[in-house]
């Protein structure tokens, strides 16, 4: 079956073997379906089973380099094919990127994530020789520190976990089948294969996807059941809703249901109950009703701060207040597994 041969292609890291038994579709859909009740019941069991109940993990995203991007991908204003009237702007250096993550740790930030729109980097290039170096230094703050640069392979990912960083992002996006109708100018397979040299490497994966995107229920769930098979499962899903940008070929989908993306956010709990399932694009079109309900529902992690890429994202101060009126707190740099 398919979701077996995904498995088998995100190649293990050394020491891991597969064979375990890993979701179906049938399973993750008859689990999706319950009554909303009995499903958010299950997974706030299996969030307070895993994770300390009050915690949530900030993270901060920095485009550190913007625009141009040589990708079709029809969510991204990044994109070159796109006229979304997004400014270039070229590689931030180390000095203009220390500040930015100085004040994210100020704000109570444990995670800096840096994101690159290219098609994805190689060792040699200078490009990627500066992001080592911004790694390097970033870490030094002791944040976790984590980077989003396109394609990869195990070289690159070998120098970048051994200049600190913590997790790689590689979202799968949505489900295999849909995939095609999303992006043409790379494959689902490259994503994977990507995935497969970070996990070779001994890095954390960050891997989630986008729904709103004109795909159907099982396409979420299929994209789901990927991210099951993974060995090890990622450390990290973020589930983002899309955020229709002027210009790309997905301005026009309509917002995604909101007990939709609780349902998202339930069953990846319940299914991934040791990842951090954060709550992502889209945040800013959600009240500060619906956000709890996630956060009841599962999510531990969230983008704090006012801008996410070229997207908007809650200010700080209203994430602040948030959190204090929900009784949460930010998570510990580092964190595990915590089971109270």
């Amino acid at each position: 079956m398919l979701a077996a041969t995904v498995r088998l292609t995100c190649a293990l890291p050394a020491g891991k073997k597969s064979g375990t038994v890993t979701p179906t579709l049938e399973k993750l859909t008859q689990l999706y379906h319950r009554p909303l009740f009995d499903l958010i019941g299950e997974s706030r069991r299996t969030h307070l089973e895993f994770w300390n109940k009050n915690e949530v993990q900030l993270c901060t995203l920095l485009s550190v380099k913007t625009g141009g991007c040589s990708e079709d991908c029809g969510y991204c204003s990044q994109s070159a094919h796109h006229d979304s009237g997004v400014e270039r702007q070229a590689l931030m250096t180390v000095d203009d990127v220390l500040p930015v993550a100085q004040m994210a740790k100020a704000n109570g930030s444990t995670r800096f994530c840096m994101g690159a729109a290219w098609r994805g980097v190689r060792k040699g290039e200078p490009k990627f020789d500066r992001m080592l170096e911004t790694v390097r230094e970033v870490s030094r703050l002791g944040l976790e520190v984590c980077v989003t640069l396109g394609q990869l392979g195990d070289d690159e990912a070998n120098d970048l976990r051994d200049a600190g960083l913590t997790a790689y992002n590689h979202n799968i996006d949505t489900s295999p089948e849909h995939y095609s109708y999303i992006v043409t100018t790379h494959t689902f397979q490259d994503r994977l294969d990507t995935i497969g040299a970070v996990q070779r490497a001994g890095l954390s994966v960050c891997c989630g996807g986008i729904i709103g995107m004109g795909e159907s229920v099982t396409d979420r769930l299929r994209m789901l059941e990927v991210l099951c098979n993974f060995d090890p499962p990622p450390e990290s899903v973020p589930i983002n809703c899309l955020m229709p940008m002027p210009g790309t070929p997905l301005e026009d989908e309509p917002p995604v249901d909101v007990f939709d993306l609780v349902r998202m956010i339930a069953t990846a709990r319940i299914m991934l109950p040791k990842a951090k399932v954060r709550l992502s694009a889209g945040r800013s079109r959600l009240s500060r009703e619906a956000q709890a309900l996630c956060f009841y529902a599962g999510a531990n992690s969230i983008f704090y701060g006012d801008r996410l890429l070229t997207a908007g994202n809650p200010g700080v101060d209203d994430d602040r207040q948030l959190l204090e009126d929900l009784g949460l707190v930010a998570q510990a740099p580092h964190s595990e597994q915590h089971i109270h």
